[in-house]
């Protein structure tokens, strides 16, 4: 007859807890995990399903979650995960800001969708976080986060405290990515819809007649919508650009070379 104490069930619950806190603080904001379609439930299976399958690969400490150690401990591991998926998130914000530069372009500002995620976004915005999700799929990208954050427990061990000066400092660094990468992938639109309104401009300036709100709304969005079906190979190869920096950004958040 098998008979198990309960102090040994307590210390391994403390021991699983440590890693199931590090992958669901991770799967709060990192792509394709944050998704409304994963609801908490689900959630909370993946990240204990991971923890158990983590659980036999590495040497846990014994650090009661009731003290003091353990409540720094708690707090570390899910500023560990939160970092890694912050760091993801800019390069949704970068393609959100992408979205409403080449709608406002296009005239289409007024044009709304609701994100769950991200509230009222612009049309075109949606269509680009749509590709920027299958792009980041399609390049393995939730397979990578997972990998890492499964290495991490080798590089940030439990109990070592995060070095929170030097990871908040990378990350406002690699926020200006937003700015960046939201240009890269709207300049060729951008650059093609400015054209655009300075023709019609000289237009409207040889026949002041001509009603500009007639004529030039209709043609900006038509060129717009053209010229941006005709950047989509541009566009989804920044895109993987974009992802490509973000997953290096968390590996050096988390000490991986």
């Amino acid at each position: 007859m098998i008979t198990v104490a309960a102090i040994d069930i307590v210390e391994r619950f403390y021991a699983l807890l440590w890693p199931m806190l590090r992958m669901s603080a991770l799967m709060l904001y990192a792509p394709v995990f944050s998704l409304p379609a994963l609801t908490t439930r689900l959630r909370i299976l993946i990240a204990l399903a991971l923890a158990v399958m983590v659980y036999p690969l590495f040497d846990w400490p014994r650090i009661d979650p009731l003290s003091a150690q353990g409540l720094r401990e708690i707090v570390n591991q899910i500023t560990i995960g939160l970092l890694m998926g912050l760091i993801l998130q800019v390069a949704v914000a970068a393609v959100v800001v992408a979205g409403q530069a080449i709608s406002n372009s296009m005239g289409l500002s007024m044009a709304m969708m609701i994100d769950p995620n991200l509230g009222n976004v612009p049309t075109i915005a949606q269509f680009l976080i749509v590709l920027a999700t299958l792009v980041f799929v399609g390049l393995g990208g939730h397979a990578l986060l997972l990998a890492m954050v499964v290495e991490s427990f080798a590089s940030l061990p439990v109990g070592t405290l995060v070095m929170v000066d030097q990871s908040w400092a990378q990350l406002l660094s690699w926020s200006s990515m937003i700015f960046l990468g939201a240009v890269l992938i709207a300049l060729p639109v951008m650059v093609m819809l400015l054209f655009i309104n300075i023709g019609i401009g000289v237009i409207t300036r040889a026949a002041p007649s001509l009603n500009i709100f007639a004529v030039g709304l209709p043609v900006t969005i038509f060129i717009g919508f053209l010229v941006l079906l005709l950047s989509l190979g541009n566009i989804g190869a920044r895109l993987q650009w974009l992802w490509t920096q973000g997953l290096t950004q968390t590996r050096l958040l988390v000490g991986l070379s």
